[in-house]
């Protein structure tokens, strides 16, 4: 894969692309959701804490804290390692994703901070900055700063943000809120993570690249307005465990069923054949082994269509449930505010918790 913007000049005299420093790219790189859930099974309950609205309980997308009756703080941080070889292009990516979780709790963000951690006898100085001016390019679209950071000599190359938000604590979208009746939206496609390993193997295509790039790099800032519509019940952006396991972290903190539709959910344009054709990650796979008995699939299912499910998404959409009687209007919103793909999925049933397909 050729870099992009004519910068190839930034990867010459000797340097090695992105990729090849990297074991995993993109939110690939998140531990697989059995060995965190291990890890943080006997961490200590922020409970006493009565500002603290949303911390560790339910998976959430961010922790929220508020300040008084009028304001809340939106806290989250995120980073990862490089799933594409353009620095400017990871830059922007790993920007994008981090504000995402501001988004998804209904917040606006009002400030960011850089975490970068890069192995600096590998990488010329001209490709880290243009992964900086990546992502404060992302922050400028958003309308905030980067105000600061953290650096340190890395061995494989690192970047991300933490991002501060803020909204009203009745505007508060957690991921627990789905009841019900409730219709489900996917604001966009499917498909990142299997896109990343075409990358990584030099098969993925000039169009499918910038197919990609305009769904990794679109904010989540539509999360801003479903905060203040009462029909919207639940949100949580869908990244690195897949629509399945970040679908079941909503059923799981509501206490409900998901029931999917197949044909409904929607997909990237080469998708379907690149998964066809060999290309997933491991993290997809690990993803499965984490919660696969907690889903139930049509007996017609093919292991392609279960990768399609557990393919972990960089920057990837909001899941939003929503009332069955506002959920076309709500979608074709979405679409008319820059979504093009965002479609109901499926509904909301009665517990206990987990998920099926149709």
């Amino acid at each position: 894969m050729a870099l992009h913007d004519g910068r190839e000049s930034i990867l010459s005299e000797g340097f090695k692309r992105l990729t090849e420093l990297a074991h995993g790219g993109g939110c690939g790189c998140k531990l697989a959701p059995s060995v965190l859930q291990s890890l943080l099974a006997d961490q200590p309950h922020a409970a006493p804490f009565a500002q603290l609205l949303v911390g560790t309980e339910n998976a959430d997308d961010a922790a929220v804290w508020q300040v008084d009756e009028n304001t809340c703080i939106i806290a989250t941080t995120d980073f990862f390692m490089p799933m594409v070889d353009d620095p400017r292009d990871f830059g922007r990516i790993a920007a994008t994703n981090a504000i995402s979780d501001v988004y998804a709790m209904g917040g606006k963000p009002v400030m960011a901070l850089a975490i970068l951690g890069m192995p600096i006898d590998k990488l010329a100085p001209e490709t880290i900055r243009e992964i900086l001016k990546g992502g404060a390019s992302v922050c400028a679209e958003a309308g905030i700063p980067v105000a600061g950071g953290h650096s340190i000599d890395a061995p494989e190359p690192i970047y991300g943000l933490a991002v501060i938000g803020i909204c009203r604590p009745e505007d508060v979208k957690r991921n627990s809120g789905a009841r019900e009746g409730d219709a489900l939206i996917l604001t966009k496609g499917l498909g990142i993570g299997i896109y990343s390993a075409a990358i990584k193997r030099g098969a993925l295509s000039d169009e499918a690249y910038r197919e990609m790039m305009g769904s990794v790099t679109l904010l989540n800032r539509i999360g801003t307005d479903l905060a203040v519509d009462p029909a919207v019940h639940a949100v949580t952006d869908v990244t690195g465990f897949g629509l399945l396991g970040h679908g079941l972290e909503m059923a799981r903190g509501a206490g409900v069923s998901l029931d999917l539709k197949w044909q409904a959910i929607p997909f990237l344009a080469e998708a379907e054949r690149l998964v066809r054709e060999g290309f997933s990650t491991g993290a997809s796979t690990r993803n499965w082994a984490s919660y696969g008995e907690e889903v139930a699939l049509p007996d017609y299912f093919e292991p392609w269509q279960q990768k399609l499910l557990t393919d972990p998404q960089t920057s990837g959409g909001l899941l939003i449930a929503c009332e069955a009687s506002a959920a076309d209007g709500l979608a074709a919103h979405i679409r008319s505010a820059g979504y093009p793909l965002a479609t109901r999925i499926g509904t909301v049933g009665a517990g206990p918790a987990g998920i099926r397909l149709s």
